[in-house]
């Protein structure tokens, strides 16, 4: 074989390897895409329950009442925690300031005509995510009317279990396009392999007539595509982790996208993935051209 020749060679040799590195990372980037999705799910339910707020009315009290009712709800383990400060979120609504807000949206002083104020003081509280569900809030309820001074527990229902139904919903249909891009995944990326090692049969037959052994001629093909999924892997997750942080910078304030154990259950999912089924698929197609006699190299 000439200089040209090898040259030529080695190029599409380069080529082959570079288009399938290309092909498992874009695979890799879809499938990645997709269990940020899902594993951020359970994260959606938990945000959107944990900012449903509960209003706890109170009957008419004293101060120190008041104050006290806040206390025993502060020892209550179902109210959310205030992730930086660590205090129980619980909010007190003056009845005297509801009572201004109140007159600015109607535009008159309807305590005029009344002769006295109406409303009750109010505690606005947010539940933990981990209660959030139509049981553990029922029971939730009857324990907040045990406490002496609360009047009625107002919160939205229907909301809650629509909620809840939808986010199962969700999870079941992104589980399920998870699975079948992942079954997708398998064949493009075997066949990716395959199409790969099919242009190199010459090369193993070659091997083969010099008396290289089977695992020595599979040694560098599966080493080769070993470092294909790693490099395939880590490129796909820094894609989808550049991808998060940006549109995370366009919608700050909402669900926190970019967190790192979700990233990197992501990287390892697509590590073994990766490897895997690269590792896998050139194990069986170099086997086979191992096996094939050699008037089938031309077919």
């Amino acid at each position: 074989m000439s200089k040209s020749e090898v040259k030529i060679e080695r190029r599409r040799l380069r080529s082959g390897y570079l288009t399938s590195a290309v092909s498992i990372t874009l695979l890799l980037i879809m499938l990645g895409s997709v269990s940020v999705l899902y594993f951020n799910t359970e994260r959606l339910s938990k945000y959107i329950l944990e900012n449903l707020s509960f209003k706890i009315i109170l009957q008419d009290l004293k101060q120190e009442r008041v104050e006290e009712i806040k206390w025993e709800l502060s020892q209550r383990h179902y109210i959310r925690e205030d992730e930086q400060t660590g205090q129980k979120e619980i909010t007190l609504v003056d009845k005297d300031a509801a009572a201004i807000e109140f007159q600015k949206e109607l535009g008159e002083d309807f305590i005029k005509h009344i002769g006295s104020n109406p409303l009750h003081d109010v505690y606005i509280v947010k539940f933990d995510a981990r209660f959030a569900n139509t049981d553990s809030i029922q029971m939730i309820e009857e324990d907040l009317m045990t406490i002496a001074g609360i009047k009625e527990v107002y919160y939205q229902k229907n909301l809650i279990e629509v909620v809840n139904k939808n986010i199962s919903k969700i999870a079941l249909i992104v589980l399920i396009f998870s699975s079948l891009l992942l079954l997708i995944a398998l064949t493009l990326i075997n066949n990716t392999v395959r199409l790969a090692i099919y242009s190199k049969r010459f090369i193993i037959r070659t091997m083969q007539l010099v008396g290289a052994t089977a695992a020595y001629i599979r040694m560098p093909f599966l080493f080769r595509s070993i470092i294909q999924g790693i490099v395939g892997a880590t490129v796909a997750t820094g894609v989808i982790a550049g991808l998060v942080y940006y549109l995370q910078s366009k919608i700050q304030g909402t669900i926190p996208l970019n967190d790192t154990f979700t990233l990197l259950k992501v990287y390892a999912i697509l590590l073994v993935v990766g490897i895997l089924i690269n590792g896998a698929s050139t194990y069986i197609a170099v086997t086979k051209y191992l096996r094939i006699k050699t008037d089938k190299l031309y077919t």
